[in-house]
């Protein structure tokens, strides 16, 4: 096998892996932990490299929740984008959701009108506790 044809290889698990989690954001650890349990040999060098490949031919994207975590990203099908949607984030299990739904479209919009302000929807995200969690902590 070629040096290629392994580079080609590993950008090919990383892909499938974002493509098979295209509803999550993932992380760069999330993505090494998962290729470790694959028994693929890829360093995190390795990773950044094909994430930076992947966000620069447009299928995944990039995100940075906050100033204290490290960036996350997530495949993009078919070209659509997430700067419509805002982001739930649960303070104690950490998952992150899309929150598409047309309440908050017209908050944008009165945001926009009453305020002449525009949201950047791809940095906008909520925090609070998951539905899981509070079921969690019911019991």
């Amino acid at each position: 096998m070629r040096s290629n044809d392994y580079k080609t290889r590993q950008k090919e698990l990383i892909l499938n892996f974002f493509i098979e989690n295209k509803e999550k954001h993932l992380t760069a650890a999330e993505i090494l932990k998962h290729m470790n349990a694959q028994d693929s040999n890829v360093s995190m060098t390795t990773i950044y490299r094909c994430i930076e490949k992947l966000v620069s031919s447009g299928c995944v994207r990039k995100y940075f929740l906050d100033e204290r975590s490290g960036a996350c990203y997530q495949y993009i099908e078919d070209g659509h984008t997430c700067h419509e949607h805002f982001h739930l984030k649960c303070i104690e299990c950490g998952m992150l959701t899309h929150l598409d739904c047309q309440h908050m479209q017209s908050l944008n919009q009165h945001i926009l009108k009453h305020h002449g302000f525009t949201v950047d929807n791809s940095r906008t995200v909520l925090y609070g506790i998951c539905e899981k969690c509070l079921k969690r902590n019911e019991r």
